[in-house]
């Protein structure tokens, strides 16, 4: 199996998150400081949108316009091509528990997972194995937002839906307390259907928990390791192709660059939000691997 050491790119982030490339250059969230930034492949990095709340999944409209995830106050803000914040969407009657990770489709079909509990205080109470174990902690939805900005749920009760890649026609969902990824078929007016299982991982012990994604061009899936300083491509069942080693735990990642196959990953110490808030040790970290997006 490939191992690479990923490099230093971008310091100083409370805690980073959402990461896409789009445009030529990688865009990602930044939770404490309140903002969705993006960098240029060489690590030349600007703030694009302000939010008063914690941004998390990103994704662009057919017509460019930008979506970000307000995480708290489980709503889907949209950026107006004259930089104005709207409300594209209220996910509250949907959402349980904060709002996160996101995918956008070339239709406009924007697909957000949900925590489904407070995770902090439910690891203090219960420990970290319960989250593995049955019945497990609260399970959440996979909502849908049409490009009107109307709301449903697209798939109920999943264990931590988080980071989502698309192949082809095919959604896949990393599902952190699998641990490991679900698949569906979708469809152009954004239903999902034929839920299966894409690739399930070892959790005794928990060894990688799938949290944002990103697919190459051969199928496989890049998936930030929350538990672990590392970024891992699995392959449809499960099998770990190759590792990308970090400097501490994994929890976003894209691919792009001028040849595609620029690994850019989201890390921080962990992911405590009262740790994260105060403190700026995240980072992005970047190599350069063997498949292109």
């Amino acid at each position: 199996m490939d191992v690479m050491k990923a490099e230093a790119f971008v310091e100083g982030l409370k805690f980073g998150e959402g990461l896409r490339w789009h445009a030529g250059r990688f865009w990602y969230s930044d939770f404490f400081n309140h903002h969705v930034a993006s960098c240029s492949p060489d690590g030349a990095s600007q703030i694009e949108m302000e939010i008063d709340d914690r941004p998390s999944g990103l994704g662009w409209l057919p017509d460019g316009r930008l979506l970000v995830v307000a995480m708290t106050s489980q709503r889907l803000l949209r950026r107006e091509a004259d930089g104005r914040k709207a409300l594209h969407a209220d996910l509250k009657p949907h959402a349980r528990f904060h709002a996160n990770d996101m995918l956008v489709d070339s239709h406009g079909n924007a697909f957000i997972g949900c925590f489904g509990f407070d995770l902090d205080p439910y690891i203090a109470e219960h420990g970290i194995p319960a989250l593995f174990s049955e019945p497990g902690p609260p399970k959440a939805p996979i909502l849908h937002v049409a490009p009107d900005g109307k709301v449903r749920v697209a798939s109920a009760d999943h264990k931590f839906p988080n980071g989502m890649a698309l192949i082809g026609s095919t959604l896949v969902v990393a599902e952190c307390f699998i641990p490991g990824f679900t698949a569906f078929d979708l469809s152009k007016d954004g239903t999902l259907s034929n839920r299966r299982p894409w690739a399930t991982l070892s959790k005794d012990p928990a060894a990688v928990v799938p949290d944002g994604i990103c697919a190459d061009s051969e199928g496989a899936v890049w998936a930030a390791n929350a538990v672990g300083p590392e970024a891992v491509r699995v392959a449809p069942g499960g099998a770990i192709l190759e590792r990308v080693t970090t400097s501490q735990p994994a929890f976003s990642c894209a691919l792009g660059g001028a040849d595609g196959r620029q690994l850019v990953i989201a890390t921080a110490p962990n992911s405590d939000a009262h740790q994260r808030a105060g403190g700026s040790q995240g980072r992005l970290e970047t190599a350069h691997v063997s498949v292109p997006v």
